[in-house]
C-alpha cells in the first residue's frame, strides 16, 4: 500500500489524482473546517465533511455510512473506482487518516488511497500553490463493497475482555486514557476499556512538520510499548478518528489494513 505521499510528489501529480481536504476539528477548537477550506486549499481539492458523510441515523459521531450512501457520496465527487485518492487535512488530530480508513473499509484499491504526509501545514510552509476555487467534477458511478472484518462493534469489544482474541490499543492522550481528566463530551465518563493499552497518536508524529515518523521509528515505538504489530490489533480512541492514525502507522509497519472500533469511547464511555 502507498500509505503516504510527499508534498513534492503531490505537486507533480496534482492533475493525476482526486484530492480531498478532510480537515476535522474537535468541538472545543472553535474552528470551522469548511470555512478554512474555502479560504485556502490545494488546487483541485474537494472538501470532505467527516460528520456529514457519516451514518446520519446514528447518535454516535461520524460512524461509517451505509454502503449505498457511500456510493452516492463518492459518485457526487466524480471519483472513479480506478482513481488514486489523496487525502490531506489541516487538523491537530490528523483527520485525513479517518477518510483513508473509510476508503479501505469500502474496498477502494489500497494501493490507490494515500494520505499527504505533513498535510496542508507542510504544504503552506513550503509555499506550494493554493487556491480558493473549488473544482467540480462530473458525477461518476462509484460501486463498492464492504470490508466487514475491518470494523468491530461494542459486543465484540465486551467479548474480547474475556476471550482476548485481539489486542485493543487506545490512541487518546495518557491523561484521558487514565481518567485523570474529563472527556470532551459531557455525556461520557472518564477512563478506558478494561484490558486496553494506551499508545497516544502524538508519539507517532514528528512535531516539526507533522509528518509520520519513519517505519523503523514506528516499529520501535510499537515494540517499546509492548505491541506486536503482526498480531490481531483493534484500534480505539475518543470517536474513531485518531484510532485511524495508529491504524495507518501499523499498516506502514506490517502492511496490514487497520481494524477500528468505530463507536470508540463515544459509545463505550456513555454514562
Amino acid at each position: 500500500m502507498k500509505h503516504l505521499v510527499t508534498t513534492d510528489w503531490l505537486e507533480k501529480n496534482l492533475n493525476n489524482v482526486k484530492i480531498f481536504d478532510a480537515s476535522w476539528h474537535l468541538p472545543t477548537s472553535k474552528r470551522n473546517s469548511f470555512n478554512e477550506f474555502e479560504s485556502t486549499h490545494i488546487k483541485n481539492a474537494n472538501f470532505f465533511d467527516i460528520d456529514k458523510h457519516s451514518d446520519q441515523n446514528s447518535n454516535l459521531p461520524h460512524m461509517l455510512p451505509k454502503k449505498n450512501d457511500w456510493e452516492k457520496i463518492i459518485s457526487e465527487y466524480g471519483v472513479e473506482n480506478s482513481d488514486h485518492i489523496i487525502i490531506y487535512d489541516n487538523s491537530d488530530v490528523i483527520s485525513s487518516c479517518r477518510v483513508w480508513y473509510n476508503f479501505l473499509y469500502f474496498n477502494h484499491n489500497p494501493d490507490l488511497v494515500s494520505v499527504l504526509d505533513g498535510g496542508l501545514k507542510k504544504w503552506l510552509k513550503e509555499k506550494k500553490e493554493t487556491t480558493t476555487i473549488t473544482r467540480k467534477y462530473k458525477k461518476s458511478f462509484y460501486v463498492t463493497s464492504e470490508n466487514f472484518n475491518l470494523v468491530v462493534n461494542k459486543n465484540q469489544i465486551i467479548s474480547n475482555i474475556k476471550n482476548k482474541s485481539f489486542v485493543l490499543i487506545d490512541a487518546r492522550e495518557e491523561k484521558r486514557f487514565l481518567g485523570l481528566q474529563p472527556e470532551l463530551r459531557k455525556e461520557l465518563k472518564s477512563g478506558n476499556i478494561e484490558g486496553s493499552k494506551n499508545l497516544p497518536y502524538t508519539v507517532l508524529i514528528n512535531n516539526a512538520d507533522r509528518t509520520f515518523k519513519n517505519k523503523e521509528e514506528l516499529s520501535s515505538i510499537f515494540k517499546s510499548n509492548g505491541i506486536d504489530a503482526d498480531k490481531e490489533i483493534v484500534y480505539t480512541c475518543g470517536s474513531g478518528v485518531t484510532a485511524c492514525i495508529l491504524g495507518l502507522a501499523n499498516s506502514i509497519i506490517s502492511g496490514k489494513k487497520p481494524i477500528i472500533y468505530d463507536g470508540s469511547w463515544a459509545e463505550y464511555g456513555l454514562k
